[in-house]
């Protein structure tokens, strides 16, 4: 009977440790937010080891079984550029418009672009930093297959933010505008209106961290998510930029 009991109970030991080890620490947001400033450039870099640019520019992870991408650089090794906010971006090479295609994007633009979008947490458990809690933000690679025309995260125009029925918190562009992304997006250059059955070929990478994004500050629930905290890979190419009518350019207050 001694036997049996011992049994149960290095049993139940053993299913209560495996089940302490199967739980995933929660995330507790650091009350500093300088805190979680550093777990993002850590997360990034990390991210940027780990992963490279394949034929058509896509992000893809390195494989710890295929020897396929093993000359494969990482893009950490693509000369990528940090901006004084914190973003970074990657211009891959062979993949930009020609001098004479290439079209300038100004901060009022209405873009066209295609690519993939993810959110990330930066989360710190024991010691090692990483992203955590992917999600999709935009896919128009792997959804419709055709570019997005004007999304409200580069430019939000002047008559989603005059109506009088907006509340007060939603009447500044920084509610819907990612200002990291567009700031490095303007050193990209645009193709000329390229078709929408135009085979993609990306041209690089913007990596936002959270400060640089919405950080802590209310902004428009995208797909009814929260992105406090929350850093951006984008994995795109604009495939043409035009003007914005004047009549629905923001006001300077507004930005």
């Amino acid at each position: 009977m001694k036997k049996i009991f011992l049994y149960i109970l290095a049993g139940s030991l053993c299913f209560s440790a495996c089940k302490k080890d199967d739980d995933a620490s929660p995330y507790v947001e650091p009350e500093d937010i300088s805190t979680q400033n550093t777990y993002d450039d850590q997360a990034i870099k990390k991210f940027m080891d780990e992963n490279y640019l394949d034929a058509q520019g896509n992000i893809k992870a390195f494989s710890s079984t295929d020897t396929a991408d093993d000359t494969e650089k990482k893009l950490s090794e693509l000369s990528p550029i940090t901006l004084p906010s914190g973003t970074i971006y990657i211009m891959r090479s062979g993949a930009q418009p020609s001098s004479t295609e290439g079209k300038t994007i100004e901060s009022t633009d209405i873009i066209k672009i295609m690519g993939r979008v993810y959110s990330f947490l930066a989360v710190n458990s024991d010691g090692n930093t990483s992203f955590t809690s992917k999600a999709a933000f935009l896919n128009t690679i792997d959804g419709t297959g055709v570019p997005v025309i004007d999304p409200m995260f580069y430019y939000t125009k002047k008559s989603i933010l005059d109506p009088i029925t907006t509340p007060d918190a939603a009447k500044k562009a920084s509610y819907y505008q990612i200002p990291g992304f567009r700031e490095a997006l303007q050193k990209f250059k645009a193709f000329d209106n390229l078709s929408n059955e135009a085979p993609y070929n990306l041209q690089g990478v913007i990596i936002v961290p959270s400060r640089a994004a919405f950080a802590r500050n209310p902004h428009y629930p995208y797909l009814n998510l929260s992105y406090r905290n929350k850093s951006f890979v984008f994995n795109f190419q604009i495939y043409g930029r035009e003007a914005r009518p004047s009549g629905d350019v923001q006001l300077p207050e507004q930005q």
